[in-house]
């Protein structure tokens, strides 16, 4: 049985009013793309707009880059599913194993408040099936709700981008919303590491990781999860 991951991805490229571009980031993809794709998995990549998804141009600077990252810029049927991702609201969660969410600061404008998107991580957990999201990407949980109208992430241990990261990126007043402050304020049990240490926590058949160098880990977690869910 060959199982299915659908990765969801951002449609947003503007870092708030900064003039500066955004989107998801690069390692946040590319290493649970292998993670998922060596597993033997089949992969879907969807984005709320379809089409090519923005990539943060940082992500892509040479301090950032990974043996992953460049093994995905150099694998032309990677760089195909990017440039045709399929819009979100064309995919249902019946048609997959398990949903991953890659960070960047662009999903805490668009995912976070994409009705679509929201209904899918709240099908995903009500369906029992597992969720990973990485990075800023638990953020995007923050409507998210349980079948009784409570916030999904309320007494459930997570992790996400911490404050003191966001302020090393110098982006705290940038933003929308803090992904720690956020994630907290729904009744969540947040726990962290030092800043860009990889961590992962996983509460249940939800797993969360902290940061980019968090999100290979995150994959491997969530491969082994639903070998569990599946078997």
């Amino acid at each position: 049985m060959t199982l299915r991951v659908l990765i969801v991805l951002t449609s947003h490229d503007e870092l708030g009013d900064t003039g500066r571009k955004t989107g998801f980031w690069l390692e946040e993809l590319a290493a649970p793309y292998y993670r998922f794709k060596d597993a033997g998995w089949q992969i879907t990549l969807a984005s709320p707009k379809g089409g090519r998804a923005p990539l943060d141009p940082k992500s892509n600077e040479e301090q950032f880059k990974t043996d992953q990252t460049r093994r995905f810029e150099a694998d032309a049927e990677a760089e195909a599913q990017l440039d045709g991702t399929v819009r979100l609201d064309s995919v249902s969660a019946d048609d997959f194993d398990t949903v991953f969410y890659p960070g960047g600061h662009g999903p805490l404008w668009d995912l976070a408040e994409d009705e679509t998107s929201i209904k899918l991580i709240e099908q995903i957990a009500a369906s029992g099936k597992p969720l990973a999201l990485v990075c800023h990407a638990p953020g995007v949980m923050r409507h998210a709700k349980n079948p009784d109208g409570t916030p999904l992430v309320a007494g459930r241990r997570v992790t996400g981008f911490t404050n003191s990261e966001e302020e090393f990126m110098g982006l705290t007043k940038v933003v929308p919303f803090l992904v720690e402050d956020e994630l907290i304020a729904k009744g969540a049990d947040f726990s962290k590491a030092g800043d860009f240490e990889p961590y992962i926590v996983t509460d249940g058949l939800l797993i969360t990781g902290q940061n980019p160098a968090s999100s290979g880990l995150a994959a491997t977690e969530l491969i082994a999860l639903v070998g569990k869910t599946t078997a």
